[in-house]
């Protein structure tokens, strides 16, 4: 059989999310310093890649692509990239998890019981891994995640077409709005899944317009890209442990389908902020099919100005399949399309 390339792919999914991984085809990023260097490259000058694995016919709209490459920092074992629908990714909890099953049951990192330690490179800076394992299988990943930090709380944003509403702005590894869907009249229920996505992406759109958040440490990343819905919070029978319901809405439009790491360290940020969870405390967060990461704050800093909480988050994968994704040369989408009925085409906002 004919074809321009083939990509090695491990498929795998971390409690709902698919995040599959690139196991070979795909050389490293020549000259790159840091693996935010790398992510950029990517992203500037091989993005046909991304394309080709994530639209479809190969992919779909509620899918990633994680690409194991050489780490840059001397302390890691490996390094990855998280490719999404609409971008690359700093950080991802979800992707983190199904890289680190993958490395582990395909033996690239050797697995050793009960427990196996190792270090990822990741664009947003380096993730220590503890990985639970038994039998040859990974059975959870916990990883410490770098510090997230509350931008601003309880901003208003003026909506077109809906009124004003009020959101929390926090870095967990990406940018995040995160608001309570009761302020918007809605519940995180799959049967107001068309309304949470239309209007998750318009409030994504006009904080986008309104607010530009910049890290201090790399004022390459900056700007929001993902959007959380959020329930209160529940108090754990018996224990001080505390739960709460979330869903993000991932560009360009649908739900993430785990619990989502990075928007979980993010909530855990503002959280803190707010006196609602504490250091040590268990929070239990679950996603709109009720998957759940187990997580704490492990400690306190600083991040430029601001005061930052050390996240932990510990969630489960498993790998799904073993592919080769090809390119025939007369395919007439190289790149991959997309179709309104799976991939979200937002309304203009002038429409309501």
């Amino acid at each position: 059989m004919r074809s321009l390339r083939t990509v090695s792919v491990v498929g795998c999914h971390a409690e709902g999310e698919v995040g599959d991984v690139i196991v070979g085809g795909v050389l490293d990023a020549p000259g790159c310093k840091s693996m935010y260097e790398k992510m950029m490259y990517f992203w500037n000058t091989k993005d046909s890649l991304r394309k080709l694995l994530l639209n479809e016919p190969r992919g779909r709209s509620s899918m990633n692509t994680n690409l194991v490459l050489p780490p840059c920092n001397p302390q890691a074992d490996a390094g990855f990239l998280i490719m999404e629908s609409d971008e690359y990714a700093p950080m991802s909890g979800s992707n983190t998890i199904c890289t680190a099953t993958v490395l582990l049951e395909t033996g690239m990192i050797p697995m050793q019981e009960p427990i196996t330690q190792f270090n990822l490179d990741t664009a947003a800076g380096l993730v220590a891994v503890t990985a639970e394992c038994e039998g040859g299988k990974c059975k959870s990943v916990a990883f410490d995640n770098v510090p997230s930090f509350v931008f601003v709380l309880d901003m208003p944003i003026q909506v077109p077409g809906f009124g004003v509403v009020s959101v929390d702005i926090a870095w967990g590894g990406m940018m995040y709005v995160l608001v309570d869907a009761g302020s918007c009249n809605l519940r995180i229920e799959n049967s107001r899944g068309p309304e949470l996505i239309e209007l998750g992406e318009r409030i994504k759109r006009a904080v986008q317009a309104q607010y530009t958040p910049v890290h201090p440490e790399n004022p390459g990343i900056r700007g929001v890209s993902i959007l959380a819905w959020t329930h209160p919070l529940i108090q754990d029978d018996g224990s001080d442990g505390k739960t709460a319901v979330n869903a993000v809405v991932v560009s360009p439009g649908r739900f993430d389908r785990s619990p989502c790491g990075t928007g979980t360290c993010a909530r855990m940020a503002v959280l803190h902020a707010r006196g609602q969870l504490q250091v040590g405390q268990t929070f239990r967060h679950k996603s709109i099919i009720g998957t759940e990461f187990v997580n704490h704050i492990r400690g306190t800093t600083k991040v430029g100005q601001y005061d930052a909480i050390l996240p932990t988050v510990r969630g489960r994968g498993w790998i799904t399949s073993f592919k080769e994704i090809v390119l025939d040369p007369t395919d007439p989408f190289p790149e991959g399309f997309r179709v309104g009925d799976q991939w979200h085409i937002p309304k203009p906002d002038s429409k309501g």
